[in-house]
């Protein structure tokens, strides 16, 4: 059972004890204090987080993996502990910022995996840094290009209206009105993109709320966002060298479907059955036996 909900509760040094084996580090790279969590033996696997989530999000399938894998969950500038720089936040220099950190733990070479913006930060590590990436994870969401350019301004349809991706690109804006109250935002996006609400519990939702409350988080987070078209501009005629799985329930599955062939040529594609868009949290053990036979 959790312990009483306060707020030290949801800290890394708490979270991390629910992880056996894992340990929370910090280290300095391009001037940006990053946060990771590793655990485990065998080659890197770094996994990259979300929005609007934390390194928390893979904690159902950090164990099943650190079976065969390193793996290392980093935490993007201007994601929980890490900084929360005013610039940096386009996808490429995020990756240099992976790379950046491989370097200081002396990794030549890893398989990289993110989720949703994690996902789009780990496509551009593959294509930036093919030298380092041995394979790549794309889970649920592919990579800012021009098909962003064909988003509704209104809903057709069925489906959830992605309006999150315009509201995010308003600068101070989001971060005045959601400060200490982003988990509103939070739980109606969980409630929307879940096919099952109770695979992201209570306590997880307060560990992102916690992460994202405050102004400066919010107004990071956005930051991501607000790249949208250099990263479409960094990634026009790029090619990835590395093999490459797509992995993401039936929705997520038609848009990689869509967009990864025409950037990837040694493409996989899984879909996870009865999950919506949190894919390692809603179907851990399918996600992970994918990862883990894409892998070897």
């Amino acid at each position: 059972m959790q312990s009483t909900n306060t707020a030290d509760n949801y800290v890394d040094n708490e979270l991390v004890k629910q992880l056996p084996g894992f340990t929370s580090h910090h280290v300095l790279v391009n001037d940006v204090q990053l946060h990771y969590v590793s655990g485990g033996q065998g080659k890197p696997l770094v996994l990259l987080p979300g929005w609007p989530q934390t390194w928390w999000s893979y904690h159902k399938i950090m164990p099943l993996l650190a079976e065969s894998y390193q793996v290392i969950v980093v935490e993007l500038r201007g994601m929980g502990s890490s900084d929360k720089p005013t610039t940096g936040y386009s996808k490429k220099g995020m990756a240099s910022d992976v790379s950046a950190l491989l370097d200081q733990l002396g990794l030549e070479r890893t398989y990289i995996a993110g989720h949703d913006i994690g996902a789009a930060v780990a496509f551009s590590f593959a294509a930036h840094f093919p030298e380092k990436t041995e394979k790549l994870i794309v889970l649920d969401t592919p990579h800012p290009d021009e098909n962003l350019y064909k988003l509704p301004m209104l809903p057709i349809g069925a489906g959830v209206h992605p309006w999150w991706v315009a509201f995010n690109q308003v600068q101070h804006l989001p971060e005045q009105v959601l400060e200490g109250r982003f988990n509103l935002v939070q739980d109606w996006l969980f409630d929307q993109l879940l096919e099952d609400k109770t695979a992201i519990n209570s306590f997880d939702r307060q560990v992102y709320a916690q992460a994202y409350n405050s102004q400066d988080a919010i107004r990071a987070s956005n930051g991501w966002y607000q790249t949208f078209p250099e990263d479409i501009a960094d990634i026009k005629d790029k090619r990835i060298e590395a093999p490459t799985i797509g992995i993401a329930g039936p929705a997520g599955y038609q848009l990689l479907s869509y967009v990864l062939p025409s950037y990837i040529d040694q493409l996989e594609l899984k879909e996870v059955v009865g999950s919506g868009h949190f894919v390692q949290e809603e179907k851990p053990l399918e996600t992970s036996r994918f990862i883990r036979d894409f892998l070897g």
